[in-house]
C-alpha cells in the first residue's frame, strides 16, 4: 500500500467515525478532535469547495473588497478566509460550533472577531441584523451536520444588497437534504428576500468516503443577492 492510499484510507476513517456521531456534543466533541489534523485531511481529499466559493463571490461581488465585512459560518480552520483573503477580501468575522476549531482559525490573523455558535440550535446575534456585505457558510449544509434552517438566519444577518454564498454535496447519502434545501431557498426568493445569482454544479468537488462510492464526489454552490 502506498503511503498517499494509507493517508487516505485513515482520512477516511476519520470522516466515517464522524457519522457515528448523533448529538450536538458528539458532534462538536468530534470537530475539537479532528481540529489539529483538519487542514492536512482535507487536502487529502481534494476539498475544493473553498476556493470554489471564495470564486464565485468574486465573480459576484463588485464593490470594494477591502471593506466589505464577510461573515464566515462554520469557518472551522480559516479556509475560506485564506481563499478569499487572497482575492481581496479582508475583514473577517467567523462562527463556529468547536472551539477548537475556533482556535485555529484565530491562528490564521485573518479574524477581527470569532464566536462560538452551534448553528442550527443557537440563533446568530440579533444585534447582526443587515449587517454583513458577505454571508459565506461551505461544507457545514449536508445531512447529519447543520440543518437547512438555517439559511433564514444567514438572509437576515445579510445587509440589503449583500451576497450569501452556500455549498453542498450532491452525492447519493445527501440528495434528499440537498432536494430539502434548495426547496427553502427557493421558499425564500419567491418571499422576495433575496435573488438566485448562480448555482454550479461542480463534478469534482471531493475524493469518495463512503462505501458506496468511489472516485470523486460532485457539489454545488450557491449564490444568492439579497433584497
Amino acid at each position: 500500500m502506498s503511503a498517499n492510499s494509507n493517508t487516505f484510507d485513515s482520512v477516511k476513517a476519520v470522516i466515517l467515525s464522524a457519522h457515528k456521531s448523533t448529538t450536538s456534543e458528539e458532534k462538536v466533541s468530534f470537530y475539537n478532535r479532528w481540529a489539529e489534523t483538519y487542514d492536512r485531511d482535507v487536502a487529502v481529499l481534494d476539498y475544493c469547495a473553498p476556493s470554489l466559493a471564495a470564486n464565485s463571490i468574486s465573480s459576484h461581488f463588485n464593490a470594494v473588497r477591502e471593506a466589505a465585512i464577510v461573515l464566515d459560518v462554520a469557518c472551522g480552520t480559516g479556509l475560506v478566509a485564506k481563499q478569499m483573503k487572497k482575492l481581496g477580501f479582508g475583514h473577517f468575522v467567523g462562527v463556529d460550533g468547536s472551539e477548537a476549531m475556533l482556535d485555529k482559525a484565530r491562528e490564521t490573523g485573518l479574524y477581527q472577531d470569532l464566536k462560538q455558535c452551534l448553528l442550527g440550535e443557537e440563533p446568530l446575534p440579533v444585534q447582526w441584523a443587515d449587517t454583513f456585505d458577505v454571508v459565506v457558510i461551505v461544507g457545514a449544509l449536508s445531512v447529519g451536520q447543520v440543518s437547512f434552517s438555517v439559511i433564514r438566519d444567514l438572509c437576515n444577518v445579510t445587509k440589503p444588497g449583500g451576497y450569501i454564498c452556500m455549498t453542498t454535496r450532491s452525492n447519493y447519502d445527501n440528495l434528499e437534504y440537498k432536494a430539502a434545501l434548495e426547496s427553502e431557498l427557493r421558499q425564500i426568493e419567491e418571499e422576495e428576500l433575496w435573488t438566485c445569482l448562480e448555482v454550479t454544479e461542480v463534478q469534482d468537488w471531493e475524493r469518495a468516503v463512503s462505501e458506496e462510492e468511489d472516485g470523486y464526489i460532485s457539489g454545488a454552490v450557491y449564490v444568492y443577492k439579497k433584497h
